[in-house]
């Protein structure tokens, strides 16, 4: 008896002792296999990492497929920016351009004064078309923006972040301003582009910079329109900086069309390079001519995207100055003959834009919409119809024979040279 109760005292320690151990086995092969899990998507996603733009590319392409197989109208995301007197002229450039697919960011800068932006906010309240549809958007707390700073950088990065958040339904970022002016209409546009590669991306761009690298590159500046609410010119700092090594520098034009995958690379900056790039290019002279240009060619995924083509004609003077020369009815026939889908710059209420209105855009005056497939009601355009159905013009022939060129080029492996 008194041996049974000895074995019995000992029964709920070895319970217990059972259960710990158990529960600790149980423990280590839990975390043997989180960490096997662990190692495993690891390995998936470094392996994954390389096939990341071919991925995006297929998921653009299978998004860009209908119900019966044929390609969808790509959607474009605008941005349209202007300044001090520039109300009239950016008001014009968006009726131009609209088409119910498509979303639009515009911003007159901190230098305009409050009655222009009061105005141009009160006019998009009171359009009725652009109410219902609910696709323009105006950037209400305005930004200083100098074109020779990082500024003007910071207002598109600005904006790209907003169309992002506004909408998942968009394939290419187009930035613009007031002084731009469409040569085709969008019914032209959406119809050369339907059936392109949705991660291309259509920028200027050259490694050779010429005098900028000692002009531009190497001398420090640093733009006032960062922490002042006046605008002023930059101002030189010294020592010079050496180029840098960790990566190549390109420069092209400010103008472009982007992929919305690689917008949502340069706002989200997995890597880094886009917010390292930032920082380089905030003591660069005329930063918005090479901040793009840079990231796309110095990040593997993207740099088979480029494809070297602003899709505007823009004409210069010889030599070429800070600015390019303002266009006028004796540019016409270049301008058509560029094959380009967009032009500058422009002075408000040249006579050359009443003809591109007649000649191009078969649109009545200014002050209404660029007529299309989508357009219904009484008046013309003041209702949406099918917004899928495309009405191209002989805009699109011209526009897709410039974007063939360029594309092919960019096929032969040219990019970024």
């Amino acid at each position: 008896m008194k041996s049974m109760h000895v074995e019995r005292k000992w029964v709920f320690p070895i319970v217990v002792s059972s259960l710990v151990c158990i529960f600790l086995l149980a423990a280590t092969f839990n975390v043997g296999l989180v960490a096997s899990l662990h190692s495993l998507s690891s390995f998936l996603s470094m392996t994954s990492s390389s096939r990341f733009a071919t991925n995006q590319t297929d998921l653009a392409f299978l998004d860009s497929i209908n119900a019966t197989g044929a390609p969808k109208p790509p959607r474009f995301a605008y941005l349209i920016s202007g300044s001090k007197g520039d109300l009239e002229k950016l008001w014009r450039t968006l009726l131009s351009l609209y088409h119910p697919l498509n979303q639009y960011v515009v911003h007159l800068d901190l230098e305009s004064p409050a009655k222009e932006r009061l105005e141009l906010s009160r006019r998009l309240e009171k359009h009725a078309l652009f109410v219902s549809v609910g696709n323009v958007f105006m950037i209400r707390k305005a930004n200083m923006v100098t074109y020779r700073g990082p500024t003007m950088v910071s207002n598109t990065l600005h904006a790209c972040a907003l169309l992002l958040r506004r909408s998942k339904d968009w394939d290419w970022f187009i930035n613009l301003s007031a002084s731009d002016y469409p040569l085709v209409t969008q019914d032209d546009l959406l119809h050369a582009f339907t059936d392109m590669n949705r991660s291309l991306n259509f920028v200027e761009y050259t490694s050779k910079l010429g005098w900028k690298l000692s002009n531009r590159a190497m001398p420090m500046m640093v733009d006032p329109g960062l922490y002042s609410n006046s605008k002023q010119d930059i101002f030189w700092v010294s020592p010079k900086r050496a180029l840098p090594t960790a990566f190549k520098l390109f420069t092209g034009s400010a103008w472009m069309i982007l992929s919305r995958s690689f917008v949502e690379y340069v706002i989200w900056g997995w890597d880094n390079l886009p917010r390292t790039l930032l920082m380089y290019y905030s003591n660069f002279v005329s930063s918005p001519e090479g901040y793009f240009q840079t990231v796309l060619c110095n990040a593997p995924a993207y740099m088979p995207t480029a494809v070297n083509h602003d899709m505007h004609y823009i004409a210069w003077d010889n030599p070429p100055r800070q600015h390019p020369r303002y266009l006028n009815i004796r540019d016409t026939t270049r301008m058509i003959a560029s094959n380009a889908a967009f032009a500058r710059k422009f002075r408000g209420g040249d006579p050359v834009l009443q003809l591109i209105d007649r000649k191009l855009l078969y649109r009545e005056n200014a002050s209404v919409i660029t007529p299309g497939g989508w357009c219904a009601g009484n008046p013309p355009c003041s209702q949406v119809g099918d917004p899928y159905k495309i009405n191209p013009g002989p805009g699109a022939t011209r526009l897709r024979r410039l974007i063939d060129k360029f594309v092919l080029r960019a096929q032969r492996g040219q990019q970024c040279k």
